[in-house]
């Protein structure tokens, strides 16, 4: 928290079944230090830390009937925080029709926490009852009834989303095949096909980062055209990730060892992806060759 600017917290609560859970992760998207359900008496030493570190401008708390007896605390703890002006805060409140979260719990085959004897309906009634006064201090209310995560997530955004903040960020990854592929990319493109600078004697030592390797691997006359189609692909498809609520993608790009071709290929893309996204780009692979020549 830089100094002389209030702390950003929201309380992130509501109906069990309204989309909590999904919630929470819409704030971790957007760079919120979230907490589900942190015991009454830690968080005062919670606060210290945060004011202490200078480090967290924005915490979401997530509070739900587990915490139940902690409304009236969390309730004052807020005033004390709006009053000293250490901290901006809000509260959330996630709601939905009886029907839906009928339907919601039948689905899942969860029980409800204030059903009693398996009485579903009643249960959602008595939390409904419950959380009245929480409903009525919340500054923002969101009715789930009819929505997908996904527009649920857009909704949060648009309510707590900084000026000019986008949660989408972008990972351009080089790998080599012969280590094995990342498990966690959503596009994998193999560029085994194209010319192998580690033929090359005064190239075999180096790597896509250098520009005698980079420039032989661009002047390949089916780098440029196979580059070009896939950097045209990923401006297609790539909106479509967002829209569909993705908040991150991966791009892998692998060759054998993952030290030239797949190297200098990831480079380029970052650098072309990044005139319109965040994005960070490593290497995998890069130095594994170096480090297995200086063990032998």
């Amino acid at each position: 928290m830089s100094a002389g600017n209030p702390l950003d917290v929201v309380i992130i609560t509501g109906m069990s079944g309204a989309g909590k859970t999904i919630g929470a992760q819409a704030f971790e998207d957007l760079g919120y230090f979230v907490i589900d359900n942190m015991p009454p008496s830690l968080l005062p030493k919670f606060w210290e830390l945060v004011q202490e570190s200078g480090t967290i401008s924005k915490v979401a708390l997530v509070i739900d009937l587990r915490s139940r007896a902690f409304y009236d605390q969390i309730i004052s703890m807020l005033a004390d925080l709006d009053n000293a002006n250490t901290a901006h805060t809000r509260i959330l409140f996630l709601d939905a029709s009886n029907s839906e979260l009928v339907a919601r719990y039948k689905e899942t085959r969860r029980s409800h926490p204030l059903a009693m004897d398996g009485r579903l309906l009643e249960g959602i009634k008595k939390e409904r009852t419950l959380l009245t006064e929480m409903k009525n201090r919340a500054q923002i209310v969101i009715d789930t009834s009819n929505m997908s995560p996904r527009e649920l997530r857009e909704d949060i955004f648009a309510h707590f989303k900084e000026q000019g903040e986008t949660p989408f960020h972008v990972e351009v990854m080089s790998f080599g095949y012969k280590y094995g592929l990342p498990i966690d990319a959503d596009i994998v493109m193999d560029v085994r096909f194209l010319p192998n600078p580690y033929y090359i004697p005064a190239y075999k030592p180096l790597t896509g980062l250098d520009k005698p390797v980079y420039d032989y691997v661009m002047k390949q006359p089916e780098t440029e055209a196979f580059y070009q189609q896939f950097l045209n692909l990923l401006w297609l498809t790539m909106p479509g990730y967002q829209r569909e609520g993705k908040t991150s993608m991966t791009i892998a790009i692998g060759c054998t060892g993952g030290q030239h071709r797949s190297v200098a290929i990831a480079q380029r893309l970052a650098d072309d992806l990044g005139k319109k996204y965040p994005v960070d780009v490593t290497h995998r692979d890069m130095a594994r060759r170096k480090e297995t020549v200086n063990r032998s």
